[in-house]
């Protein structure tokens, strides 16, 4: 099952994720515009589904712009990724996916525009069994760095409903759980919309894996006590320097991490990294609705008019990180020269 696919009806396909655990649903879009919607508003969430959502929301653009020549439409698709790119401004794929669909409009192999448009067609299509094969790389390898009878501390969702299939760092941990190895994971409800408690736990619920939810302020009382072995998390935005930008209170539990020796890895795949970004500091933080902070799905916990601040992300600096999981193999430190050796070596498989 896809997180995010193409119909036979020229539509954009994707699960639900706000109705998930209460309900497997499923929407369709024909319209860019709405794609962005989706994009925005988190039906579809996790750095690697929204960049082929993007994608396939270029292709959608192409199928709408009412250009019958090459040039003409590319201006309407330049016009649509500027659209799709404001959708979520800290997940670098999403703008990744949208900038390498320009560039496939843009080869001068293409000579009438019903061509461009089969041509953004498999490129999307590509970006997404790319995505699964990825993903599966991934988990082949961090799965080397969990043991039998390892309790993991989880922060999110990094499922597959965080990418098109199988997933990254829950991958990771489907993995291990697949070769016959007993793990039990410690999933943090991940305030303010518990992607944790709702989708990571929806997940291993399907796929049999071990698990409890707890609150987010718990996660250093399980460290002290040694009954975490091994901290996972994803990422949406990775800079040149191995810092990891991911879902808010990822910080925290690196630093807790470290504090009580136990390794903490980040997995992500290279399309996440960001070479430009020196550091950290330098990417941009998405800050969303303050209603998620005080009515999380509806339900008021504070009245309207109180204060709140709502981050979406925040910095793990790379020096809480034992190591980064890659579909090019385990990365160690020192990340910077070994980060990009693995971007570029990624690049060339391509």
């Amino acid at each position: 099952m896809r997180t995010v696919e193409w119909t036979d009806q020229n539509r954009v396909r994707m699960i639900d994720q706000r109705q998930v655990p209460w309900q497997l649903a499923f929407v369709e879009y024909n319209d860019f515009r709405e794609v962005a919607q989706a994009i925005s508003e988190m039906v579809v969430r996790g750095a690697p589904a929204i960049g082929v959502a993007a994608a396939f929301g270029m292709v959608l653009a192409g199928y709408q712009a009412p250009a019958m020549d090459v040039g003409s439409l590319i201006e309407y698709l330049e016009v649509a990724a500027v659209i799709l790119k404001k959708a979520r401004p800290t997940a670098v794929n999403l703008a990744w996916a949208v900038d390498h669909m320009l560039t496939v409009a843009r080869d001068d192999i293409y000579d009438r525009a019903a061509d461009v448009r089969q041509g953004l067609l498999e490129a999307a299509q590509r970006l997404a069994d790319a995505d699964v094969a990825t993903n599966k790389q991934m988990a082949t390898h961090g799965a080397t760095l969990l043991n039998n009878g390892d309790t993991v501390l989880h922060h999110c969702n990094t499922g597959m409903l965080a990418t098109v299939d199988f997933g990254t760092a829950l991958g990771v941990i489907r993995m291990a759980h697949e070769q016959g190895k007993s793990i039990h994971v410690l999933l943090d409800e991940t305030r303010p919309r518990l992607q944790g408690a709702r989708l990571s736990a929806w997940e291993c619920e399907e796929l049999g894996i071990p698990y409890d939810i707890i609150p987010d302020t718990a996660a250093g009382y399980y460290m002290r006590r040694g009954e975490i072995n091994v901290v996972m998390f994803g990422a949406d935005r990775v800079a040149a320097n191995g810092d990891v930008v991911n879902k808010i209170g990822s910080y925290q539990i690196a630093v807790l991490a470290r504090e009580n020796r136990i390794p903490c890895y980040s997995v992500f795949p290279t399309s996440t990294v960001d070479l430009r970004m020196k550091n950290g500091d330098q990417i941009p933080i998405e800050q969303r609705s303050l209603d998620e902070v005080r009515a999380p799905y509806g339900c008021n916990i504070v009245p309207d008019h109180y204060h709140a601040r709502n981050p979406a992300f925040d910095v793990t600096p790379q020096k809480y990180l034992s190591g980064l999981v890659t579909e090019t193999g385990i990365i160690l430190p020192p990340f910077g020269d070994n980060l990009e050796r693995a971007v570029r070596a990624a690049q060339q498989r391509v």
